[in-house]
């Protein structure tokens, strides 16, 4: 089986005050390289990994879309995609939608800039821009997607506010780009996999619902995802299981430990009984 990754992590952000910085993001994206080099067997040169100041969205898509034409041309039967970072919200672009008034999910990257009272859409990856390029994927091609990031800060709980915890969301720029998405219709990347009509489509991996937010936490003297640190803790210890079981798993470990986040899976019935990292 021919492979490729990419792993993305994002702690730091070029227009964004530090107090908005993360801390687990880069590690999460070494530690899915390591694991897929250690357990999957990726070689070293099929794993890309972009992290900070590299994980521009141009830096990202460029790596996705020779991926994907990789694929095309029939160079690739696996492509795993993992990015750990800020989620946001941002309006539907005019005319993306019939319906006006809807609101994309979108992942931040390094570059992510303000335009008005919203983020700048040509520095963010936004959901239908990433399921669009997914969806030139050809059938028979295994895609793994495992998404550590949050869209809404309107599950907020004080436990997410503790010193050695941090929310993956970062709010439109101002108070009416707030009021605008928060009053949209959202729109988002795992309901687009989820209605998806390609044939066997992405296997998506996220860490929480759209209602909720997912953590950047310290496990002993290290920062992780909370997801992504219970998700390869669970590969790790279990690789044989079905993915279905690994959900099972990392939503007890996660509310073992009290985090609120319910670690969603989306895909194909039939890869969602196999184990990760195979179509069946």
């Amino acid at each position: 089986m021919s492979k490729f990754a990419l792993c993305v992590g994002v702690n730091e952000f070029e227009h964004l005050p530090r107090n908005n910085w993360l801390n687990g993001c880069v590690n999460d994206a070494e530690d899915c390289a390591s694991l897929l080099a250690a357990r999957y067997g990726f070689p070293d040169k099929s794993v890309t990994l972009l992290t900070d100041a590299a994980a521009t969205k141009d830096a990202v898509i460029g790596e996705l879309t020779t991926a994907v034409e990789r694929a095309k041309l029939g160079e690739l039967d696996h492509l795993v995609f993992t990015f750990s970072s800020h989620g946001t919200q941002v309006p539907d672009a005019e005319g993306d939608d019939e319906e006006s008034d809807r609101a994309d999910e979108a992942f931040a990257t390094y570059d992510m800039r303000q335009a008005g009272d919203h983020w700048d859409r040509n520095t963010l990856i936004v959901d239908d821009e990433l399921h669009d390029l997914f969806a030139q994927v050809p059938s028979g091609v295994l895609l793994d997607v495992i998404l550590d990031t949050c869209h809404s800060g309107s599950g907020l709980r004080s436990i997410d506010l503790l010193l050695t915890r941090q929310p993956k969301f970062v709010p439109p720029p101002t108070v009416a780009g707030l009021e605008h998405v928060e009053s949209a219709d959202p729109r988002a990347f795992r309901d687009l996999v989820k209605n998806s009509s390609v044939d066997g489509g992405p296997v998506l991996f996220a860490a929480c619902r759209s209602d909720q937010t997912a953590a950047d936490a310290r496990f002993g003297d290290r920062y992780n995802g909370a997801f992504t640190y219970f998700f390869l803790q669970a590969l790790a210890d279990h690789d044989h299981l079905s993915r279905a079981d690994v959900l099972k798993k990392v939503r007890r470990n996660l509310s073992a430990e009290r985090f609120p986040q319910r670690a969603q899976l989306e895909g194909p019935a039939k890869s969602l009984e196999a184990p990760w990292g195979s179509l069946a």
